[in-house]
């Protein structure tokens, strides 16, 4: 059974139970070139495998992208 959340203002529903960093993964987001807010918090990188996504969660995730 999953759980509906919101990422980036579109509802998902994902696998209950993920850490933020399961999520990004799940994603096929680099973890090294991402920002994460969770319910209107930054959560930091050393913390995304042990914060744990509930139903309901807003998520937003920026991307870094390069250039010049």
């Amino acid at each position: 059974m999953e759980i509906p959340i919101v990422i980036n203002g579109e509802a998902r529903t994902v696998a209950p139970r993920q850490t933020l960093l399961e999520l990004l993964r799940y994603l096929a987001l680099d973890p090294a070139r991402v920002a994460v807010e969770l319910d209107r918090r930054i959560v930091k990188q050393a913390h995304w495998s042990d914060t744990v996504v509930e139903a309901g969660a807003q998520i937003e995730i920026v991307q870094f992208v390069g250039g010049g």
